[in-house]
């Protein structure tokens, strides 16, 4: 593991620490020959976000058929000070926290409730985060801010470990592009990091209308599908790869049986694709896949089945009238500490 830490060019409150548990290149290459190699095709959702990947998502969520940022972000602002209240922390660890929009709520009750506490936004990509940094230390004055570049779930023993009780929080129904057995691991390995009086706060995208969930994934701007694409250009940059991104087509649907939008790359016609760094030839034939993300919906017996099976128990549950979704509030379980 290797440890670096810089003040970034922003004020005194505001510090970036890099921390990688593992060679990052190597984990690509590793990534892309194994899920390229296979059949069917696939490729690990967390390589879309470079800089311009994380800007592009951040435009999705303001599109008109993006329901998730803004249901979740009016979930938060009704329900952030009975939140900070219950948890009352002296940290904030959010997990993939990205330009950390919606905290911004948390925050405000904390300022609201008189809370001192320091926020540690953890996120693959450094620049999110201090660009993120950078507005939060202009609105709240107050506040330390102490960034870590990171892939949250490699090793989570290296997060922010402090004395103090710490809310953890993992929004934007982020938790979904996690296969069952991966979020089962998640859970149990951020349960045996937290202390009695440690809080998990989360978000769940819930099992609705098909037609609300497929608009969702394909906007009238192409922005989702420009998104999608960008795992391809990453690839590209980083190993030297041939990819023709016109000759591939954003495909996203709900696939009912699985309870998941699951996010394709079709390849519009047969062709052979090089990555040099990683000696690979892939081919494709004309409609074949990639399988680049999936998005898994919930229901209120799925996620306190979940998180009961991990030593959690749910103390507060948020959801709108329409039940599109579930902010959910969470504590270890006594009887398993």
């Amino acid at each position: 593991m290797e440890v670096s830490e810089k003040l970034a060019p922003s004020p005194s409150q505001f510090s970036l620490r890099t921390v990688t548990y593992k060679d990052a290149y190597a984990d690509l290459a590793n990534d892309v020959f194994k899920g390229l190699s296979a059949y069917p095709k696939t490729l690990a959702p967390k390589y879309f976000y470079d800089a311009r990947g994380s800007r592009l998502f951040d435009q999705i969520c303001n599109t008109r058929e993006y329901y998730p940022t803004r249901i979740e972000d009016a979930l938060l602002a009704s329900s952030a000070v009975k939140i900070m209240e219950s948890a009352r922390p002296a940290h904030i660890i959010e997990l993939g926290s990205g330009i950390s929009r919606k905290t911004r709520h948390l925050l405000d009750a904390c300022e609201y409730l008189n809370l001192s506490i320091d926020y540690h936004p953890v996120d693959i990509c450094g620049e999110i985060i201090e660009q993120a940094g950078l507005h939060l230390s202009q609105t709240y004055e107050w506040l330390n801010i102490k960034g870590v570049v990171a892939d949250y779930c490699d090793d989570m023993t290296r997060l922010p470990d402090h004395n103090e009780p710490r809310l953890f929080v993992f929004l934007g129904g982020t938790f979904g592009n996690f296969h069952e057995h991966e979020a089962q691991q998640f859970l149990e390995q951020l349960q045996s990091i937290m202390r009695p009086d440690d809080r998990f706060l989360m978000g769940f995208d819930r099992i609705k209308d098909h037609d609300v969930l497929n608009l969702a994934y394909n906007d009238r701007a192409g922005l989702t599908a420009s998104f999608n694409k960008n795992v391809l250009a990453v690839i590209n940059r980083e190993l030297s790869a041939n990819f023709d991104l016109g000759a591939f087509e954003h495909d996203a649907w709900f696939n009912e049986k699985e309870s998941r939008i699951e996010m394709h790359l079709r390849s519009v016609k047969s062709q052979k694709v090089t990555i040099e760094s990683i000696n690979l030839e892939v081919e494709f034939a004309a409609d074949e896949t990639i399988l680049t993300e999936i998005s898994r919906k919930f229901t209120p017996d799925h996620i306190k089945t979940l998180l009961q099976k991990s030593g959690m128990k749910v103390t507060d549950h948020f959801q709108p009238t329409n039940k599109y979704f579930s902010l959910v509030m969470a504590q270890p379980e006594p009887a398993l500490l």
